[in-house]
């Protein structure tokens, strides 16, 4: 397509003089959604798995009505995603006064520098062209961020060499919000903005003008602004001023996955796991362990709850568990990765970083916070698979004294040998639709899932050296039936005097 590149071509095209006067951003936003939405609406936001039902509907509400809006929510709950993705909604191309660092509409200048072009040169004023990326600016609110950056200053720079007053609109060098102008304005975390600079905010969202220097500087800027925030800080600790909360024509909350299959599809889709060099298999049941962490966290009274456990934690968590299960197949000279329920405790740098605790959760330690996690979600992964099945051939294979190690370091082959050797255990993987004939990688990685959920529903022992044994009853039971054996030999006359045989 041959774009128009000077106001007289553009005068005769698509981008007639009615059409861009007249159609502002949230205009063409509003527009480029509804043709969105008559094609079936499955694609507004494409990438944001969770929010179907919930936030998206109330996004498109706020886009229809042509509101700046805010997303409240914890940390890791695609805010910025969401805002990011908005510039789908935008036209492939904008036109604009070629050089002007606010995107002037070539029709409708604002700033003092076109209007000058324009009239100097008509029709033969050069016009350049923006992608809907380039008309998306975001800024992370600091406590140190000031007006300058926000609205502007005056560049004593260009007033010398221009020959031009310090009160003159040429000497202005514009911040971040005036080079949105005809686009999207994101602020993350809106609340640590100092209150005058979210006055000067709203004013130039309310009114148009500013003052630079305590000069007032005439802004009719054409932006959707739009915001994010932590909930805590928006409301409770009052950091937000009410004249800019009021300007806000919409506030909508984010959420967690509400359900692990959620949280596994947003994993999936987000982590690194497509390696060269081996072939990957992840089991179902590691990916929902991996997820439950995260779901077990949010409800643990250990975990801060303000801070919230980002959607970050999984992702990072199952990245982490494929390159432990890569460096085992790699020592080993094996060709398949699959990542088995102890790369998971090997990933513990990827989780407890992620973790904010709780003055209780500070004096246990975040690795044993971190264990206890992957352990509950161990357990109802477990339950998802084996509930009302009988383990108790394998639990007396292990009360009668049978014991292994498995390391996480170990290969398949060597693994699948050791655990061959206990009664019944085998026979159980079938619920995990892992066949006698699967790869041994993967009948290791099932074969160790079921120790560790009996492990974690106390019903055999592991310890740190990842040495499985007798459950801890059986443990504390065996001395003491010991004793017994040996009081009732030593005293066995007696007790048949006494009747008691």
């Amino acid at each position: 397509m041959n774009l128009p590149r000077t106001l007289g071509e553009l005068r005769h095209s698509e981008f007639s003089e009615s059409r861009l006067r007249t159609r502002r951003v949230k205009d063409e936003m509003r527009e480029n959604l509804i043709v969105r939405l008559r094609d079936g609406g499955e694609n507004v936001f494409p990438g944001i798995v969770g929010y179907e039902d919930t936030v998206i509907p109330q996004i498109v509400n706020a886009i229809l009505s042509r509101h700046n809006f805010i997303l409240l929510g914890l940390r890791g709950q695609a805010k910025s995603r969401i805002l990011r993705a908005l510039t789908g909604l935008l036209d492939e191309q904008m036109p604009y006064v070629e050089g002007c660092e606010i995107h002037d509409n070539p029709y409708a200048p604002i700033c003092r520098r076109c209007r000058e072009m324009l009239a100097k040169c008509g029709d033969a004023t050069h016009i350049a062209y923006l992608s809907p990326e380039e008309r998306y600016v975001e800024k992370l609110a600091t406590p140190d961020v000031t007006i300058a950056d926000l609205i502007g200053d005056i560049d004593p720079i260009k007033a010398a060499k221009g020959g031009h007053e310090l009160s003159s609109e040429l000497t202005v060098h514009y911040g971040l919000l005036p080079r949105a102008n005809r686009g999207i304005f994101a602020i993350n975390e809106l609340p640590d903005l100092a209150g005058k600079i979210q006055v000067g905010l709203f004013n130039i969202m309310q009114e148009g003008d500013v003052q630079i220097k305590g000069y007032p500087i005439r802004l009719p800027l054409d932006v959707a602004m739009v915001f994010s925030a932590n909930p805590e800080d928006y409301t409770a600790r009052g950091k937000i001023i009410t004249p800019l909360k009021d300007r806000i024509g919409s506030e909508i909350r984010t959420h967690y996955p509400s359900t692990v299959d959620e949280g596994i599809a947003i994993t999936a889709q987000e982590a690194w796991v497509q390696r060269d060099g081996f072939s990957l298999h992840v089991p179902k049941y590691v990916a929902e362990v991996i997820e439950r962490i995260a779901f077990t966290a949010r409800e643990d009274k250990r975990v801060d709850k303000r801070s919230g456990v980002s959607q970050r934690l999984p992702i990072s968590a199952m990245e982490n568990v494929i390159s432990n299960a890569e460096r085992r197949a790699i020592s080993n000279g094996e060709h398949t990765v699959v990542p088995r329920i102890s790369d998971i405790y090997a990933a513990m740098p990827a989780i407890t970083g992620k973790l904010e605790l709780e003055y209780e959760g500070e004096m246990k330690g975040a690795d044993v916070v971190g264990r206890e996690l992957i352990r509950t979600a161990v357990a109802a992964a477990y339950d998802q698979y084996f509930h009302g099945e009988n383990m108790q051939q394998i639990i007396q294979w292990f009360d009668l004294g049978g014991t292994i190690q498995l390391q996480d370091t170990a290969s398949a082959k060597e693994a699948l040998d050791t655990l061959q050797t206990i009664q019944g255990l085998m026979e159980k993987l079938n619920a995990l639709e892992v066949k006698d004939k699967a790869p041994a990688e993967v009948r290791v990685s099932a074969a160790e899932f079921v120790l560790e959920g009996l492990h974690a529903h106390k019903r055999i022992g592991r310890n740190e050296e990842r040495v499985f044994t007798a459950g801890e009853r059986q443990a504390r039971r065996e001395p003491v039936e010991r004793e017994r054996q040996e009081r009732f030999r030593d005293e066995g006359p007696f007790r048949n005097k006494r009747g008691f045989n």
